[in-house]
């Protein structure tokens, strides 16, 4: 089986120095994969050209094997099988919980079952069990996006990746400003959902959340500065290659 994603040699611009410069990465089925590294490395580009959003000056993208589609409809074929959690959650503040688990499925219904869904209460058995996966009650779903907390709102996005059935996970800080329990927490839903046929690729800022993951990526000024299978990293090389990808960045290391 191909990788579920497959970068190589991806070369991104920027004003003073490559946003991404030379980075090949390839993830497949069952893999959970951390990205590390400092403010401004490149992560969140990274993450935009894996799903799609950003396409790069150089380099080739493959998803499963396949490039990005010429036609806007089966490129949006391609990019539903693709589900990314950005740091904002990009939730629709004005609408219900239930609207907005719909939308993960807007892809492959199209516009009219999509207008649909802003007048009617549409699969509501479909998206109180992604509550349920998540942690959160049926009764939520008839609730404002607006009226809910810092928490539930985590848990609501990741339920919205779940009803959209992506092969591969990607999400870029989303345990940033959160408090340690609620972040542990949130990191094991995201981990216990990379297993194959799925697989995760999450941003991290955190080196002491690595536990759990089977490789760490580190980024640092758009260049890639390693790629590592955890379970073969003693406990010294990861802090040596740690304490290399944040130099001079007050960032604590391994616990």
């Amino acid at each position: 089986m191909p990788p579920l994603l497959d970068l190589q040699h991806i070369h991104v611009a920027g004003r003073d120095q490559p946003r991404l410069h030379d980075v090949t990465l390839g993830i497949t089925a069952g893999e959970r994969v951390a990205l590390l590294g400092p403010s401004g490395a490149g992560k969140s580009t990274l993450l935009a050209v894996a799903n799609g959003l950003l396409t790069p000056e150089a380099g080739t993208v493959l998803w499963s094997g396949e490039p990005p589609a010429r036609s806007p409809r089966l490129r949006r074929r391609q990019r539903a099988r693709i589900g990314t959690l950005w740091q904002d959650l990009r939730l629709i503040e004005e609408l219900t919980v239930q609207q907005n688990l719909n939308a993960a499925r807007l892809a492959r219904w199209g516009w009219p079952r999509a207008l649909l869904n802003l007048l009617l209460p549409l699969e509501s058995e479909a998206n109180a069990a992604a509550l349920e996966q998540v942690g959160l009650g049926a009764e939520l779903l008839a609730c404002s996006v607006a009226a809910l907390s810092g928490g539930q709102r985590q848990r609501v996005a990741i339920a919205r990746l779940l009803r959209q059935e992506p092969q591969l996970l990607l999400a870029d800080e989303p345990l940033a400003s959160l408090d340690p329990r609620l972040a542990t927490e949130l990191l094991e839903l995201l981990l216990r959902q990379a297993e194959a046929p799925r697989a995760l690729l999450l941003s991290l800022h955190r080196p002491d959340l690595l536990r759990g993951f089977d490789r760490v990526v580190g980024l640092r000024r758009g260049r890639l500065l390693f790629d590592r299978p955890m379970a073969f990293l003693a406990t010294s090389e990861l802090e040596a290659l740690l304490a290399e990808l944040y130099r001079g960045e007050a960032v604590g290391l391994m616990p």
